[in-house]
């Protein structure tokens, strides 16, 4: 086997973990879709690498780096499995993160659930200490109480503590005492001090933040030390980056530091995918769709980047409603998930509807197809009785599927509903489609955009099986396949720089700016970024620096989210701020109210690197040759009872410039993409795959 200098993306999902191998020398990709492990994710990793390096012929030790995107800190905050959890704050804030917000996310509803706090009141102990909102210091903290409250949490089975002290934001010394006598007299705790993980003013959010961090600490730091483990057994010696929620990439050590970070890694590659393959088709406003085994993701690229917001709502209560979830201030790609994949079970409701998700069969046991315990449908199955699966080479044959199965699962549901098999699985197809439809209407009309106005591009598994159908729903005409589309967050990960955020809460007037002091803490946070960025990357990189701020005008609650011009800033910097924040807020709200003085709240720095050796290089070369239907079946689309018959293609043998009408099924390892009826598909050089849809399905289905 060759040595190569090789890039190895893994992104573990709910259902599938995707390895992708890429050959920087010649531009090649390999790539692998495991079945996932939930008792040990890091078990499907290493089984995937070695089946993917003994198939490619490939070295283990010609991988020069590996970038890794997961799902297991997210699913262990959702389904409450992280680590016992504690919290030391200031005397009498202790119900901080009960209180919450005065808001309620449903009004009138008097069966309202709200989030349960992480830890129990018992848990949640006080120590005297107090800071002022300006950083001076009214109290010491006491650091016997201290000792104390520590020893109490640590005979209640606390593993990790959250130190959470009022006003930290402005001055961190008695939260930087409290983490330094706490990791030197009890240094079997992990320890998360606020201060660290979210330097931002509201006592609410910031501790909310900090918990989920303390949670999932312990679970990052064991999970990413037995990875790192495993990949060195397996002969793998290159570093570990992991991809953030925003987008970027991190070492391991800052990932265990602040797992927070990571929460939602996995549908961040995603988008960074979306991004990179549509601007090699001259595509810079699109709506990625990622449908996955366990849901499907949602995002907008705007001017050929993803949307970032610096604020997230962690384990919903109602999936759509803001409110309804835990606060946590860190910055991430802006994205909604949808209880939408291929393992979504199909349902029976009370009145009788058929209802599709949330609940997923996942992993294990699986769709019923699998043949791994499950039996209840899913929109797998209903779409192996459609058709749109080869049964013998799903998943590239390493997932055998039975279609004897799916339908004696589809078939439970006949009685309930009065429908046939054949009536069911297209029903159920139609569910999800508009499910996602529907949740992508709301998505991209709450950020004041017409969904005609994008281009949809289709990823996961699932995506380019379904996204023709979404993309006529909402009356989008032009839909972007790219190559490897059901491992294209794997991709995504290969192309994705090196990225750190830093905040800090400033709360200052605009008119009245320290200029001096404004300048130093923007220069100690874009230090603070940089250094991390150099532990990221070997090469001896500088960063580019990006100035943000969190501003308002005097006597508003909330903020607008501004980016700023480059500094050093001076008193005669103050124009230029103030008119950037009007643009700003101009492009949100559409007016100013009439109001002069500005503040500025929270001041932000963004440092980014490029990561990889060079760009990702996926293509086509042209042939005369005409390609051939490997083979043909019956297939039955939307809005069709009886089946047609499509020819099958294999993508690798498609050439560039390609022009193929539907209905066809194009096939390769990890997807397949279904091109409806009318339709026409024509195959880039970029590798990527364009289907325009017939005007007349180009009107938006209610």
């Amino acid at each position: 086997m060759a040595v190569m200098n090789l890039s190895l993306g893994i992104d573990i999902g709910g259902t599938f973990t995707d390895i992708v191998a890429y050959e920087h020398d010649t531009a090649r990709f390999h790539s692998h879709k495991i079945l996932t492990t939930p008792e040990d994710p890091s078990q499907a990793v290493v089984s995937g690498i070695e089946h993917l390096f003994r198939t490619a012929r490939l070295d283990c030790a010609g991988v020069r780096r590996v970038v890794h995107a997961t799902t297991l800190f997210t699913n262990a905050l959702i389904e409450r499995k992280g680590a016992a959890t504690g919290l030391i704050t200031t005397r009498g804030f202790r119900d901080t993160i009960e209180l919450r917000r005065e808001h309620k996310y449903e009004l009138y509803d008097l069966f309202i659930e709200l989030p349960h706090p992480l830890v129990r009141r018992a848990l949640r102990l006080e120590v005297d200490e107090r800071t002022l909102a300006d950083g001076s210091i009214e109290t010491r903290l006491d650091e016997n109480e201290l000792r104390e409250r520590v020893r109490d949490l640590i005979t209640a089975g606390v593993e990790s503590v959250a130190v959470v002290l009022l006003h930290s934001y402005a001055n961190p010394a008695h939260e930087q005492a409290a983490r330094a006598l706490i990791e030197c007299e009890f240094p079997q705790l992990q320890v998360s001090i606020s201060s660290d993980v979210s330097r931002q003013l509201r006592e609410y959010e910031r501790t909310s933040t900090t918990l989920v961090n303390a949670y999932i600490k312990p679970l990052a730091s064991g999970y990413l030390d037995r990875l790192c483990g495993k990949l060195a057994a397996a002969g793998i010696g290159a570093p570990l980056f992991m991809m953030l929620s925003n987008g970027g990439l991190t070492h391991v050590a800052e990932a265990k530091r602040v797992p927070v970070q990571l929460l939602e890694s996995g549908p961040a590659a995603g988008a960074l995918a979306a991004a990179f393959f549509a601007a090699r088709s001259d595509e810079h406003n699109v709506l990625a769709l990622d449908m996955g085994g366990t849901t499907a993701k949602l995002a907008v690229v705007e001017n050929g980047e993803p949307l970032v917001a610096y604020r997230f709502e962690a384990s919903r209560e109602q999936r759509f409603m803001e409110g309804s979830g835990m606060p946590v201030d860190i910055s991430t790609i802006e994205l909604i998930e949808i209880g939408a994949g291929g393992g979504s079970i199909a349902t029976v409701s009370e009145l009788g509807l058929l209802k599709v998700g949330p609940r997923s069969a996942g992993a294990r046991p699986g769709p019923a197809c699998y043949r791994r315990g499950g039996d209840e449908p899913t929109v797998t199955d209903a779409n192996l009785l459609l058709g749109c699966y080869d049964a013998e080479r799903f998943a590239a044959g390493t997932v055998p599927i039975d279609p004897t199965a799916a339908a004696d699962a589809v078939a439970r549901l006949c009685p309930a509903t009065g429908m046939s098999a054949p009536e069911l699985a297209r029903g159920i197809h139609a569910v999800v489609n508009e499910s996602m439809a529907a949740a992508a209407r709301v998505h991209i009309a709450e950020r004041g955009h017409d969904a005609r106005n994008f281009t949809l591009l289709v990823t996961g598994g699932g995506g380019p099986v379904h996204g023709c159908e979404v993309a006529r729903r909402l009356g989008i005409m032009r839909i972007v396949c790219p190559p490897a589309a059901g491992v294209a967050s794997a991709l995504g990960l290969l192309v994705a720089p090196a990225r750190v955020d830093r905040s800090a809460s400033l709360m200052h007037s605009l008119g009245g700016m320290d200029w001096q002091a404004l300048e130093a803490a923007y220069a100690a946070l874009e230090a603070d970024a940089s250094a991390v960025i150099a532990q990221t990357l070997s090469m001896a990189t500088a960063p580019q620096l990006a100035r943000l701020a969190d501003m308002r005008f005097v006597g508003q609650g909330y903020e607008v989210v501004t980016a700023l011009p480059p500094g050093p800033y001076t008193e005669s910097t103050e124009r230029a701020i103030r008119e950037a924040f009007e643009r700003a807020y101009a492009a949100v709200f559409g007016r100013h109210p009439p109001v002069a003085e500005i503040e500025l709240v929270t001041i932000r720095v963004r440092a980014t690197a490029s990561a990889g050796e060079g760009q990702l290089a996926v293509g086509l070369t042209n042939t005369d040759a005409p390609p051939r239907p490997r083979t043909s079946r019956p297939v039955v689309l939307a809005g069709g009872a009886a089946p047609l018959t499509a020819p099958v293609y294999d993508r690798a043998t498609l050439p560039a410039g390609l022009r193929l009408v539907g209905p066809a099924l194009i096939e390769e390892p990890s997807s397949t993409l279904l091109i409806p009826p009318g339709a026409s598909a024509m195959v880039q050089a970029s590798g990527n795959i364009i289907v325009t849809l017939p005007e007349a399905d180009s009107a938006s289905m209610p």
